[in-house]
């Protein structure tokens, strides 16, 4: 039976503030990569809803986080994200911290007698999972490996440790938080919005999983759709690999995809492209590929991190997208982390990631199906707005990620009795 989801949730400035008070304070919050604070002195600054996070790289290489307010009256200490710092000093009245949070000088210190109870900087929980820093304002939430469960267990086989960041793109969304992360949670839109995607990948036989707080897809790639009539040729699936993930056979420009690689006799064309990924990895250290079967190789999973992240977990890459809410309940920031695999044997130093931030006009460099993921955000949001859509309907198994994730709102929002209905 249907599931029905009230539109309010994303239209409603009352239920966004209802987030901002019992939602983001009280979960896991992805923060950045581990690149992004590798080295000491090196910060990075979380922004969701009112809340400011730093993540600072202290001189003793230990990872710590703060609330990003100065213990004086309030100011951010850092905005951004960047290297070298020394201290922590405040721009508005100089009181300065050490990377650890303690207050170390105060102008006219005489003047403010004992400070014992408002000195240092008010800590924040700080984990890492593989290549990313999570965040966690209450202190009384469970820790990061309980609250992921399965998760790195279930994507053990790719070696996620192994990646690292090389670019984060934050673009302002023209919709909720939640419109955004929708996107990201199911395959029945290919279909629509992703139709260069069909001729390369079944995008109705997924098998999907929900854990208690996140959930998983694994979809097939080099394979056609069963949704298309008349089932593409070989050349044609090589054709369509390339325009939408060249990059992973060579094509750098996804263009001009050439004839299709020879498939032995008894072999498919989908084992042919996973053989050129399988080579192109052990030609770049990465000897174990070659046991590798041709769905580690060339399958995506994807992975949705509750409330607002998912991870594309492939053998030879990683993408991550994260919605983040803006200032009302229309606004919303999705951040595209890209990831490249370093051979163990690389005695590579860290290098920080490019951090960009662009506006809806700008032309987006994230590819051609995040493009188009984008494109769509701001006419769903407006349709939700309409005043006789009071609720919508999603599917209780092909949009079981996006029950889950309400589920779990409701849950941290203590909405009861639920508003999720039945159609």
């Amino acid at each position: 039976m249907a599931v029905t989801i009230p539109t309010h949730r994303y239209t409603s400035d009352a239920f966004a503030a209802l987030e901002n008070d019992r939602l983001w304070p009280r979960v896991w919050l992805l923060a950045c990569s581990v690149d992004h604070v590798a080295s000491a002195g090196d910060f990075h600054e979380l922004r969701i809803g009112r809340i400011s996070v730093l993540v600072v790289r202290g001189d003793d290489l230990e990872l710590r986080a703060f609330q990003n307010a100065c213990r004086h009256r309030g100011s951010s200490l850092c905005e951004g994200t960047g290297s070298g710092l020394s201290e922590l000093r405040c721009p508005f009245h100089r009181w300065s911290y050490d990377l650890r949070g303690r207050l170390r000088e105060v102008p006219s210190r005489r003047q403010f007698g004992a400070l014992d109870n408002y000195s240092d900087l008010i800590p924040v929980r700080v984990d890492t999972w593989g290549p990313l820093v999570f965040v966690n304002l209450d202190a009384d939430a469970e820790p990061l490996p309980e609250f992921l469960g399965a998760v790195p267990d279930d994507c053990a086989w790719a070696r996620v440790d192994e990646f690292r960041c090389t670019a984060a793109v934050s673009i302002a969304a023209p919709c909720n938080w939640k419109t955004l992360i929708d996107g990201f949670s199911e395959t029945y839109h290919v279909q629509g919005i992703h139709r260069e995607m069909l001729a390369m990948c079944d995008d109705v036989n997924g098998p999907q999983h929900v854990w208690e707080r996140h959930g998983k897809l694994q979809q097939s790639y080099g394979v056609a759709s069963p949704r298309l009539r008349e089932p593409p040729d070989d050349q044609q699936i090589w054709e369509a690999f390339v325009e939408v993930m060249g990059v992973r056979v060579g094509n750098y420009a996804q263009a001009d995809a050439g004839t299709a690689p020879d498939v032995p006799a008894g072999g498919t064309i989908r084992s042919a492209i996973a053989g050129i990924v399988r080579d192109r990895g052990v030609e770049a250290g990465h000897a174990w590929f070659s046991a590798l079967d041709d769905g580690r190789l060339l399958d995506m999973s994807q992975y949705n991190l509750f409330p607002n992240v998912t991870v594309l977990v492939f053998a030879d890459m990683m993408q991550i997208v994260r919605a983040r809410p803006g200032a009302t309940s229309d606004d919303a920031c999705m951040d595209a982390f890209s990831f490249e695999r370093v051979a163990p044997v690389a005695e590579r130093p860290r290098v920080k990631p490019i951090d960009i931030e662009l506006s809806p006009d700008d032309e987006l460099p994230v590819g051609l199906v995040l493009n188009q993921d984008f494109a769509n955000f701001g006419r769903s949001q407006r349709g939700l707005h309409q005043p006789g859509l009071t609720h919508f309907v999603v599917s209780p198994t092909e949009e079981c990620r996006i029950v889950n994730l309400h589920k779990n709102l409701e849950e941290f929002l203590s909405i009861s009795p639920s508003e999720i209905g039945s159609a």
